[in-house]
């Protein structure tokens, strides 16, 4: 680090505040260079390669979260057919019991365990 930065790091730390003319002086001495320096640094400005990874990133979760849509709609439509078939299977249940009570037939209860 410069010394000169050093130097206003130090005034800043005593209490005496840094002169902000002095540090961006020091910043603009450096041109398109530190510009770009300091723009790296505050994330404004990102490499390719990151950029890639993170686009690459990016459509490995959004290929996942479609994966996981479309299995859980199968769930759904699966547990559909399922309530379907339990409700047909109790309706036709029933329609046996009110059949075989009209024959005269008295259903037996299970005994209750205490």
């Amino acid at each position: 680090m410069p010394p000169h930065l050093l130097m206003a790091l130090a005034a800043a730390e005593a209490g005496g505040g840094p002169d902000i003319s002095k540090v961006v002086g020091q910043l603009l001495q450096y041109g398109v260079v530190g510009l770009v320096v300091v723009l790296l640094i505050l994330g404004v400005l990102v490499p390719k390669w990151a950029m890639n990874n993170l686009i690459a990133d990016k459509d490995g979760w959004r290929a996942a979260y479609e994966t996981e849509r479309d299995a859980h709609q199968a769930t759904r439509q699966q547990l559909a057919a399922a309530q379907a078939s339990a409700e047909v299977a109790t309706e036709q249940g029933q329609a046996m019991v009110r059949l075989l009570e009209e024959f005269g037939h008295r259903p037996q209860t299970a005994p209750r365990s205490t």
